[in-house]
């Protein structure tokens, strides 16, 4: 195991409520690994994910869960062994037969950050014993492309083709086709109707989801969880509604948005004076679609949304692949009060089918606790696991590495049951929640 020293150093502002929450998890641990083990036997969990948490000392919770991520170079080497053991486990719940696996990843030639994620992700599933090839969906690659990477590997992209009712490149049409395209161009014609088993399916790219529909999910999860364990369930999720439609350079729809804003500040307002909470409440305003975040700002007030300026309203309405903005989440803000050498920074959960295999810090000197550091400027701080999430120690307190990082790994949880929730839901499968 990674010894302690290559775990970042973490400067913490933690009180009281946060460490009773976390020891309260670990008191109930096993209960929780019970019911988990239920819930992704009923609902099996996507292929991957990543879950950004916000870590507000009174609270701890997810503000978006990633199907499709794309920061495995991210992670920290020493707990490789644990991304490959879930990997097996993940590429045989979903398609068993497989002894190959097709990546058909995002139309990035230049970006060298997500290049590198690429290859990561290629070495984890070659070494979890599948052959693997890369299949580009760029439109005039017609032969293949080799990249030569900053870490000196070299990736390979090949021209994507398609025969009858499988999809592949010259001379492999696996059954296991691994999506790390998020779609929010909309879903290729090429990928539609085939026979393979797309991890994870199309509905769940950004072109059907919506973040709306997910936190609806991970509150009904947290719901029952919270009863499960005997929490208040608002310690673990964030206040979220929609709003919509809403146009920002035409400026219709505003009006409706700033009553959305003062409508989440309210009731958390409310929950701050039941909890004898002494902070100012602040709501994040994002696009109810998309990622690499775009389309969101922190707002104190629903003035602040009222009297945005051209730039500002002109930076809200639009996200990836230049699609324009229609509907909102309005979200309850949740402070982070993690530091990293003085740098507010927020922790990033990877997991491979149902197993948390390690994770990060975002990291970003030029925001505040209040902003979303999903933004130009940040930068990441791998995470060493002393052993995986799932185990706590027993033997050391709520502020040993170990068992922070377990409460992190059940918030993530929680948010990877949503979204097996959601993907059930899309094949009509969706399963009742079950308390025990």
């Amino acid at each position: 195991m990674p010894s302690t020293n290559q775990v970042p150093h973490l400067q913490t502002a933690l009180k009281g409520p946060l460490l009773e929450l976390e020891q309260h998890l670990l008191d109930n641990r096993t209960t929780i690994e019970s019911w988990f083990r239920k819930q992704f036997k009923n609902t099996p969990a996507p292929f991957y994910a990543s879950v950004d948490l916000r870590n507000a000392g009174y609270k701890l919770a997810p503000v978006d869960t990633n199907l499709f991520p794309a920061g495995f170079n991210n992670l920290h080497p020493d707990l490789r062994s644990l991304a490959v053991h879930a990997a097996q486990t993940a590429v045989t719940q979903d398609c068993p037969e497989a002894d190959g696996v097709l990546i058909i990843p995002e139309n990035h030639t230049r970006n060298m950050y997500y290049l590198e994620n690429l290859c990561s992700l290629q070495h984890i599933l070659e070494a979890a014993g599948y052959e693997v090839h890369i299949g580009s969906l760029i439109e005039d690659l017609n032969e293949p492309m080799k990249i030569d990477l900053p870490s000196g590997n070299c990736l390979t992209l090949k021209p994507l083709v398609r025969q009858a009712d499988r999809i592949g490149v010259e001379g492999f049409f696996p059954c296991a086709v691994l999506l790390n395209n998020d779609l929010s161009g909309g879903r290729p014609e090429i990928l539609e109707g085939v026979q393979q088993t797309l991890m994870p399916p199309l509905e769940l790219g950004w072109a059907d989801r919506y973040k709306t529909e997910h936190f609806a999910h991970y509150s009904d999860v947290t719901s029952i969880f919270a009863e499960l364990i005997d929490i208040d369930p608002w310690l673990i999720t964030p206040t979220s509604i929609a709003c919509g439609p809403i146009n920002f350079k035409e400026r219709t729809g505003l009006e409706d948005l700033a009553k959305s804003v003062n409508q989440v500040m309210d009731e958390t307002q409310k929950y701050y004076q039941t909890h004898e909470i002494d902070c100012k409440p602040f709501v994040i305003v994002k696009s109810d679609s998309g990622t690499y975040g775009m389309a969101i700002m922190s707002v104190n007030s629903p003035e602040d949304v009222l009297n945005l300026n051209r730039k500002q309203r002109n930076k809200m309405s639009s996200v990836k692949e230049g699609l324009q903005v229609e509907q909102m989440l309005v979200q309850e803000g949740v402070y982070t009060y993690e530091t990293m050498e003085e740098a507010v920074a927020e922790p990033v959960a990877y997991m491979i089918g149902s197993q948390v295999i390690g994770g990060f810090y975002r990291v970003h000197t030029g925001k505040t606790a209040t902003d979303n550091l999903n933004s130009p400027g940040m930068h990441f701080e791998p995470l060493s696991f002393e052993e995986s999430c799932v185990l706590p120690d027993e033997q050391q307190n709520p502020d040993a590495s170990p068992n922070r990082f377990y409460a992190y790994g059940v918030i993530a949880r929680l948010a990877l049951l949503a979204a097996a929730r959601e993907i059930a839901e899309a094949k009509g499968q969706l399963p009742a929640l079950a308390a025990i």
